[in-house]
This record gives structure tokens, C-alpha cells and sequence, in this order.
């Protein structure tokens, strides 16, 4: 079978692992670090390259379907206190709506401080944020708490409403994406921003738009 590598810099994001440029890691365990592991259903080597399947294994990989200028669906989600949340609650108001992968991973970790940290800004501008993964309300309540999250955590079992947005996964579909929307007062998209390596960088980018509105 043919195969692609992924060179080893991009493994960092992905692994559990200590991070001291952020203050919010300073107290973030070590993990062991065996010959490899297993992350979101890849096999990763910590050798130079890990070796992962073609784009052929991948043919139900999703593509976008919410984009700038649409008015994406409606969705109804429990947040990390077990309560439904609706897209359709925050009617008139400016909305960033991030999906990320997993809870407690590195990029995702400082994407969600990154948030927090930033979370005033949000604020002025009078808009909602809403992070969106897979996990289980009680993973997103450990994850809020342990981080100081001072917005909602939805949890998209089964990944439903991802696939009714149509966000695109990386590594040709087998990694969960890290995309951004920003949705204006009007319920129409005005940004739609992927950057799995980044992960910071969607606030920027999402804070210029906000800005601009």
C-alpha cells in the first residue's frame, strides 16, 4: 500500500505533552515516551517520520460545506454542565463557533487558553464563543475547570453535527480538524479559518473579523 510520511515537528500537536511557553502548563504531567503511539487512530513513530495511509484509505474524508457568506445548520449540544445548548440561543449576537479535536491534548489546550486569555476581548465585542469536539460533557467539565474556561464546551458525540458542517479532517480525514467560524448577528459566516498546527492563530484571526463587523 502506498503511503506518505509526516515529518516529526508536527507530532508535538498531537502528543500529551508538557509545554512551557504558556503558564496554564506549568503544572501539566510528563508522559512516558515510548517507541510509539497510538493518537486519534493513528499509529505515530518518534523516530524522524511516522508513516500513515494514503489518501486512498481515506475516501469518506468530509469536506467543507458551511462556508463564508452561508447561514450554517442549527444544532442542539449538551455543554460540560450536561445542559442543551442551541446555535439558535445566540440569535443576534456575533458567534465563534471552533471545533477542535479532543480535550487535554497540547494544540487544543493552547487553543482553548488561548481563548481564555483573550476572552475580554470577546467579550467587548459582544460576541459568544463556543468550542465543539467529541467529548463527553464530563471531559469537557474537567477541561473547563482545570483551564479556568470561561466559555461553553459542546459535546459532539458520534461527531454528528461536525459532519453537518462538513469540517474537514487532517491527515486526509483520519485526525479530527481544528476549524473557526465566525457567525455574524445576522446568523451569516464571515470566517471560516483551518489551521491544525496553529492553533493560536485562530484567535487572531478571529478577533480581526470581529473587530471589522
Amino acid at each position: 500500500m502506498a503511503s506518505l510520511t509526516v515529518p516529526n515537528h508536527y507530532l508535538p500537536t498531537l502528543r500529551r505533552t508538557h509545554s512551557p511557553n504558556h503558564p496554564s502548563y506549568q503544572n501539566l504531567p510528563l508522559p512516558s515516551t515510548p517507541s510509539n503511539s497510538q493518537i486519534f487512530g493513528l499509529k505515530l513513530s518518534h523516530s524522524s517520520f511516522s508513516t500513515i495511509p494514503s489518501s486512498s484509505s481515506f475516501k469518506g474524508s468530509i469536506f467543507a460545506k458551511v462556508s463564508k457568506g452561508s447561514k450554517p445548520p442549527n444544532f442542539t449540544l449538551k455543554d460540560q454542565g450536561g445542559k442543551n445548548v442551541s446555535l439558535s440561543n445566540f440569535k443576534g449576537k456575533p458567534v465563534v463557533v471552533y471545533f477542535y479535536p479532543a480535550d487535554e491534548t497540547p494544540g487544543c489546550t493552547k487553543q482553548a487558553c488561548a481563548f481564555r486569555d483573550s476572552y475580554e476581548k470577546f467579550k467587548k465585542a459582544g460576541a459568544v464563543v463556543v468550542g465543539i469536539s467529541g467529548d463527553d460533557p464530563s471531559s469537557h467539565k474537567a477541561f473547563a475547570s482545570k483551564y479556568r474556561l470561561p466559555f461553553t464546551l459542546l459535546s459532539d458525540e458520534g461527531n454528528k453535527v461536525r459532519k453537518e458542517w462538513g469540517v474537514p479532517g487532517d491527515f486526509f480525514g483520519s485526525l479530527p480538524g481544528r476549524e473557526t467560524y465566525v457567525i455574524d448577528k445576522n446568523g451569516v459566516v464571515q470566517l471560516v479559518y483551518n489551521n491544525q498546527f496553529q492553533p493560536e492563530k485562530h484567535i487572531d484571526e478571529t478577533l480581526k473579523i470581529l473587530q471589522s463587523l
